[in-house]
């Protein structure tokens, strides 16, 4: 098993190398490849030291059984041919490919199946918001159908990339000694302040942020299920937060409600209230499941559900939710 990383520079490429020794993902040889800037750099993974090499368009990608992608869906798109021309699976986290029609896009515990027809021999990696979502929402729908979903995401730094990460740091520092915070990662200062838009507005008056939780959770989750969504980023380093109503087919009770959160593959049931256990990102980053707590009927509507939920934006988000993609791959025997 000869497994390549494109992007290895970038903060979920970190987390693929963290994550692949980790769970001590079965293969002979890692490959890292790199933009022009970070081609050279050294990494250590399993003891040894490995050198980013330059991404090009030549055969290096030949014997390579795994690739994955995490450079941006302009260099996904350019290079995916280079990629998977030798036989290479391609586990794309970027934007390029998730709503290609004969492109999968997997989150395993939901419709690993999906991720055996890849004619192009790429399966795309959801958006992180999206993947922390239906998991939990995978535990409900196989109770009864979800009509519609209304979602507010408290998304942290992280979501934006290492240099984000490291500027809500910085402004805070500044802020601090008085001075002017610097800007350049967000639309404005995002210490001590919260931000209702999360990319680019489109036509409709929501984000494309808010539209891939729409049209994602839809492929995934093979359903007609519609999903509203108001995306905030919040001055939080990493984990994103998600505050999730539901209506459902059939009434859910509480109780039902947690005993399927409880037993659901990816997710972790915290709620217990009257202890003030409930999930929160100061404490869930850096860990594996999807989080899920502050269960409750809506007052407006018997069908409704009320939840909340905390996920690691960089790990089950990103990085892991890739790896396990190929994990149940290599399991179903389907490489």
């Amino acid at each position: 098993m000869k497994v390549a990383i494109v992007g290895a520079s970038g903060a979920v490429g970190q987390e693929f190398l963290r994550v692949l020794e980790e769970r001590d993902f079965p293969m002979d040889e890692l490959v890292l490849f790199g933009s022009a800037r970070s081609a050279g750099a050294k990494y250590t993974f399993g003891g040894k030291q490995l050198e980013v090499k330059l991404l090009q368009h030549n055969d290096d990608f030949k014997g390579i059984d795994i690739a994955f992608t995490s450079a941006g869906a302009g260099t996904s798109k350019e290079f995916a041919e280079t990629i998977t021309k030798y036989g290479a699976v391609m586990i794309d986290n970027s934007s390029a490919f998730r709503m290609e029609n004969d492109i999968p896009l997997v989150v395993p515990e939901v419709n690993g199946e999906d991720a055996k027809s890849r004619p192009r021999g790429i399966i795309a990696n959801p958006n992180c918001t999206t993947i922390q979502m239906v998991v939990a929402l995978k535990a409900i729908e196989d109770l009864t159908h979800i009509k519609s979903v209304h979602v507010s995401t408290y998304q942290a730094a992280s979501g934006a990339g290492a240099a984000a990460m490291d500027e809500l740091v910085e402004q805070y520092a500044e802020l601090g000694r008085g001075d002017e915070p610097t800007v350049e990662k967000f639309a404005y200062q995002l210490a001590y302040n919260v931000i209702p838009q999360v990319d680019v507005f489109t036509e409709n008056g929501y984000t494309k942020e808010e539209m891939k939780m729409y049209h994602e959770t839809r492929k995934i989750m093979h359903s007609d299920i519609k999903v509203s969504a108001t995306c905030v980023r919040v001055p939080v380093m990493r984990a994103h937060s998600e505050s999730i109503w539901i209506e459902t087919e059939r009434p859910i009770s509480v109780a039902e409600a947690r005993e399927a959160f409880a037993k659901a593959e990816g997710v972790v049931l915290m709620d217990e209230p009257e202890k003030k256990a409930y999930p929160m990102p100061l404490f869930l980053a850096g860990v594996d499941p999807v989080y899920v707590g502050r269960i409750r009927k809506d007052l407006t509507n018997e069908n409704g559900l009320s939840f909340w939920s905390v996920s690691d934006q960089i790990k089950k988000g990103a990085a892991l939710n890739a790896v396990q993609i190929a994990e149940y791959l290599i399991k179903e025997n389907a490489l």
